[in-house]
């Protein structure tokens, strides 16, 4: 035996149940990690699993005999036993139909009926389709299955099958297995899972706590510093009127009370956003006028933070001079003339300064219909300030700013669209959110 295993100071009985999605194959890497680390390792696949991973190469690699059904062993009680006798139960790859079924309590094959047996731990593994774990009902079976202390590892970001790219990849097999024995530990904080999701980022369910990563009942970013800027900038020109942008900070708000809920220690620097939106909120805000104002403030904050997401439109320039008095239309003319100049890229700027660890998330609101053209002004921007994701966000006079919906394209460095959100400032407040948890595990 090695490591974490060891700690227990015994041979484990770990069933290893395989559900038939493509990542059946990575399985083959859990079950082998298992044995080697001296486990008495039980494979249940269901049926579909078995037409990705032939039967014969998991009894070579479990040392024990492997069945699909409950008819094999009745004399031993089989479909009972196995449950009965677990230590622990991974259930990897965890396909959106296997979760359903585990919510429902189905018991239809061997996995089922070993599911409902058990009262060992049990630790799932997802691997889908982006769209179909940000699905309500996938949702809805997370926390269901959360609920009952299910733990999960996982989905992380990355490639799928075909050209696919983005939230739903199963997490690496010595992670799925590094997390799942974690969870037998002494040390182990009750209904703790460690997530498994290697390099970046995932997505779970609005209006519950993700299972990425999940930090036990406290939520997935108990204790984790975060920082978001949210509103709009007003950069004066005289002590009546300024130079500003129609944000009205509710995508910020969303994010910090999503954070909030989490369990995240929250500072919200609020660029002239009604008092309205953040009372109750939870979270430390500081208010601030303009640009400069906005990047002393993000920039206090952050020295300490773990998280910055910058949802906040910040005005690209400032009038070079700030009258002391009103300036009057009747001494200007029928035009006016104001100059411009830029102001810091407060986003550049912590990318460039950001410590080992820390996850940046930028925004970029651009006008742009195209869906294609829009993405491309991303990776532009992605490529000049690599922050760890840069939502796009599709702004103009009918949406995006002072609505409650929202669009967004989420982009890494290198380009690659790992998310799309389409709905609420909430839904894109939890996408985000998943994928910065996923981001820290």
């Amino acid at each position: 035996m090695t490591d974490v295993d060891a700690a227990a100071g015994r041979r484990l009985s770990v069933v290893v149940g395989i559900t038939g999605g493509i990542a059946a194959y990575k399985a083959v890497g859990v079950v082998r990690d298992l044995v080697k680390r001296g486990h008495d390792v039980h494979v249940v696949p269901t049926e579909g699993a078995l037409r990705f991973v032939g039967l014969p190469t998991l009894e070579a690699l479990s040392r024990n005999p492997v069945t699909t059904s409950v008819w094999d062993d009745v004399a031993e009680v089989r479909h009972v036993a196995l449950g009965r006798r677990a230590d622990l139960v991974v259930v990897a790859p965890a396909t959106a139909d296997s979760l359903a079924r585990m919510a429902a309590g189905l018991a239809g094959d061997l996995l089922g009926t070993t599911l409902l047996a058990t009262e060992a731990p049990v630790v799932v593994a997802p691997a889908m389709h982006p769209q179909m774990w940000d699905h309500p009902a996938t949702r809805a079976n997370v926390r269901t299955l959360q609920g009952r202390g299910v733990r999960f590892v996982g989905p992380v970001v990355g490639a799928l099958t075909g050209d696919d790219a983005g939230i739903g990849r199963m997490a690496e097999p010595e992670d799925i297995v590094t997390a799942a024995l974690a969870v037998l530990e002494p040390s182990a904080e009750p209904g703790r899972s460690d997530g498994g999701g290697a390099g970046l980022p995932a997505g779970v369910p609005a209006g519950a706590s993700t299972a990425t990563g999940a930090r036990g009942d406290q939520g997935d970013l108990a204790g984790v510093r975060v920082v978001v800027s949210a509103g709009g900038t007003r950069e004066p020109f005289d002590p009546v009127r300024f130079v500003g942008n129609r944000s009205s900070g509710r995508q910020g708000v969303a994010i910090a009370a999503d954070a909030v809920r989490r369990g995240a220690d929250v500072t919200l620097v609020a660029a002239n956003v009604d008092g309205g939106l953040t009372d109750g909120l939870g979270a430390r805000v500081v208010p601030v006028g303009s640009a400069q104002e906005l990047a002393d403030a993000v920039h206090a904050a952050a020295a300490e933070a773990d998280v910055v997401v910058m949802t906040a439109a910040v005005a690209d320039y400032r009038p070079a001079q700030v009258r002391p008095d009103k300036l009057k239309k009747d001494d200007q003319g029928d035009t006016m003339t104001l100059e411009l100049v830029r102001n810091p890229d407060v986003l550049a700027d912590l990318v460039a300064t950001r410590r080992t660890g820390q996850i940046i998330v930028g925004f970029a609101a651009e006008t742009e219909p195209d869906r294609a053209a829009r993405i491309a002004l991303g990776r532009a921007k992605i490529a000049r300030k690599p922050a760890d994701l840069l939502v796009v966000n599709h702004v103009g006079w009918n949406a995006g700013f002072e609505r409650e919906e929202n669009a967004i394209e989420v982009l890494v460095p290198g380009g690659d669209v790992v998310r799309e959100v389409s709905g609420s400032k909430a839904d894109v407040a939890t996408a985000v959110l998943d994928l910065v948890a996923t981001a820290l595990t």
